[in-house]
């Protein structure tokens, strides 16, 4: 049973690894991912999940995986930044708070469709100029919700997280297996 993966995230596909899942193609979609007026970060997570898992083209017996993660500082989503001052923007907001990470998992095979959403709260240390320069000239900012990676450079600037880092990183992996076995596909076939 083939697996495709709907993202051409690096690090899901090595979060994939981990569990010995290696996807059979990759497939991402393109998407509108601007949120709803007054749309909550949860649901737009999980819309974003589904409507990426619903855009794949695939067969009737090929298992497509899509993912979303999003950044939120209460009601407010933060996405992808645009450039760097959107990501100073962004690093700013969030030093020295808590803020929740939100990670939102959707399975498809032929019509059926599987879902879950982790929620992970996570606290970025108060940011020197030094720091925010520093990690703003690396470039690791660059595609990543809220404006940093937590296994890269940033992993520095969060002493506290309260859930799954791998849902941080962009896949949750255990509630992902569980979401491939539930759609058939042999999980520990290849570990």
């Amino acid at each position: 049973m083939p697996l495709i993966l709907g993202s051409a995230s690096p690090r899901r596909k090595q979060l994939l690894a981990q569990i010995g899942v290696v996807p059979d193609g990759i497939r991402p979609q393109d998407i509108d991912e601007t949120p709803q007026p007054r749309e909550l970060p949860t649901p737009y997570c999980q819309r974003m999940a589904r409507q990426k898992a619903q855009a794949v083209a695939a067969g009737p017996d090929e298992v497509v995986l899509c993912a979303d993660t999003t950044v939120a500082l209460g009601r407010r989503i933060l996405g992808k930044p645009a450039d760097a001052g959107e990501a100073a923007e962004f690093l700013l907001a969030l030093s020295g708070r808590r803020h929740k990470v939100i990670t939102a998992i959707a399975v498809r095979r032929g019509d059926e469709l599987w879902q879950r959403d982790v929620t992970t709260a996570v606290r970025m240390k108060r940011l020197s100029d030094a720091e925010l320069n520093a990690y703003l000239a690396s470039g690791d900012w660059q595609g990543k919700a809220g404006g940093y990676g937590i296994q890269g450079m940033a992993g520095a600037f969060i002493p506290w997280i309260n859930g799954s880092f791998t849902a941080v990183v962009g896949l949750p992996l255990a509630e992902t297996a569980g979401l491939l076995q539930a759609a058939g596909y042999p999980v520990w076939r290849q570990a």
